[in-house]
């Protein structure tokens, strides 16, 4: 650790002590050098679970914005607040199971376990929904989609 006052990279450690539920460790210090004494802190850096976009592009995975289009495909329909979290949650788990090794899920298998989810619990909400993740290019795919659910 390099001394704030003088820039010695020598220094011993005083006292550590475990902080915020073991979320970090404080270290009081004393350089070597020069006898300055300061304070350093640990922290767990975790690295960020990612959505892989089509083109590649990578960015870290956002709850709000998961839960923003589910509660689109779910307006003016008949569900609670409290099963769209609960949808959200298990959604979020599941991709993280999925994606454990690896740290990050492709948009398409993150929208189908958004999809799976929505058939169970409202099938227009899994249209609507569908409509937009699988850019439906004519009326016929739409249908096709629909009588598909006539079905089950």
């Amino acid at each position: 650790m390099r001394c704030p006052y003088c820039g010695s990279l020598d220094d011993k450690v005083l006292e550590s002590r475990t902080m915020a539920n073991g979320e970090s460790i404080r270290r009081r210090r004393e350089c070597l050098s020069c006898g300055y004494r300061f304070t350093s802190y640990e922290h767990i850096e975790e690295k960020p679970f990612m959505v892989v976009k089509k083109d590649g592009r990578r960015q870290p995975f956002d709850r709000q914005k998961l839960e923003k289009g589910i509660e689109r495909a779910l307006e003016k329909r008949p569900v609670s607040t409290i099963t769209i979290e609960s949808i959200v949650s298990e959604i979020e788990d599941q991709a993280i199971m999925e994606g454990k090794g690896s740290r990050e899920i492709s948009t398409e298998a993150l929208g189908n376990l958004v999809l799976e989810k929505l058939h169970e619990i409202d099938k227009v909400a899994y249209i609507r929904f569908a409509s937009v993740y699988r850019h439906f290019e004519n009326l016929n795919e739409f249908i096709n989609e629909v009588n598909k659910l006539g079905g089950q």
